[in-house]
């Protein structure tokens, strides 16, 4: 089968870039110094391939995220890297034995559903600037008192500095992070542990500071990471077919925001022309020639949104450097982490 025969708008991952990024950071990462967080994909087909790179503990966002690593067989360390107050299904996992979970806890509310739900171990998650999640640094050693006193096990402590993930300049990103950093050290100072968890693949060589880097979108990236100094290739498109073609020279596209995350901007258009636009099912091209039926590819701003917006991703090889109608799908990967 070939990419000019897959039905439109569909998901296309260069397998070459792939691999290439995973030996990248596995040089950088190895083993579980890295935590691959697997809401950039959403799929266990490609967490499997991260496994064998030697990277098996996991990071989900979703509890139907790890529910499906542990059916997977993918369970052997399983951090939900988000506060959670209905534990029973991970508590389910936990009892029986089909996964190791450990859970992010912030409160004593957080704390307290662990403990009854079942979960056995926990990281304190703690506010490092972004603002999200995390409790405030002061009180991290109280709450891994409490969460003690409730009979669970303290692993360590989970701080994420995502509000500089995408920051451009160099010397910024990695000052800030210096900065989160020490709050997180503090933390883990009052907290205790082995775990010392955060971090993502904007910060993949700066942060010094953490025991497992929390980086997933590193795997195939996506424009607003292409636009930071990283060794990272982008390698995840969305193939659309030129349905239209309008008095002004216009060419209109099958794809559009159901199948392009737009939060962190426009997909950008592989070859001549450019993005007017993206509405509910179309994407509108100018500044180009097109005939109806052509494929084109479209690279999307924002891996994680549109991974979950597709059930499955094509792989192939050299995709932006072949010709899209005789470049052969060499394999296809469920995204079946989707949803809750």
């Amino acid at each position: 089968m070939q990419l000019g025969e897959v039905n439109t708008p569909a998901l296309v991952a260069d397998l070459t870039v792939f691999d290439t990024n995973v030996a990248t950071m596995a040089a950088r990462r190895p083993g579980l110094a890295l935590r691959p967080h697997v809401k950039a994909f959403k799929s266990t087909a490609l967490a499997q391939r991260l496994a064998e790179a030697g990277h098996t503990a996991f990071c989900c966002a979703t509890v139907a995220e790890v529910e499906g690593m542990a059916a997977a067989g993918l369970g052997s360390d399983l951090l939900l890297a988000n506060q959670v107050l209905e534990t029973e299904r991970l508590g389910a996992l936990v009892v029986g034995g089909s996964a190791r979970v450990t859970v992010a806890v912030d409160s004593l509310e957080t704390i307290a559903a662990a403990a009854t739900g079942g979960v056995a171990e926990v990281l304190i998650d703690v506010d490092v600037g972004m603002p999200r999640g995390g409790c405030a640094v002061a009180n991290a050693g109280r709450l891994a008192e409490a969460a003690g006193a409730a009979g669970l096990e303290v692993r360590g402590v989970m701080g994420y500095e995502g509000h500089l993930m995408h920051v451009a300049d160099t010397e910024r990103r990695v000052s800030g992070v210096e900065r989160s950093m020490a709050v997180l050290t503090e933390a883990h100072q009052a907290v205790g542990g082995d775990v010392v968890s955060g971090g993502g693949t904007g910060s993949w060589d700066c942060n010094q500071v953490v025991t497992e880097l929390q980086a997933g979108s590193y795997v195939l990236m996506d424009t607003d990471y292409a636009r930071l100094d990283l060794p990272f290739q982008q390698g995840l498109f969305v193939l659309a077919t030129v349905i239209s073609l309008g008095s002004g020279g216009h060419a209109v596209l099958d794809a559009g925001l159901k199948a392009l995350a737009m939060d962190s901007g426009p997909p950008t258009l592989v070859g001549e022309g450019e993005v007017l636009y993206c509405a509910d099912e179309h994407t509108v091209l100018v500044n180009g020639s097109w005939q109806v039926g052509d494929r084109v590819l479209l690279r999307p701003a924002h891996i994680d949104p549109t991974m979950a917006k597709h059930e499955k991703m094509y792989l192939a090889t050299e995709v932006s450097a072949a010709g899209v109608v005789e470049t052969e799908v060499v394999d296809s990967w469920p995204i079946d982490l989707r949803g809750w």
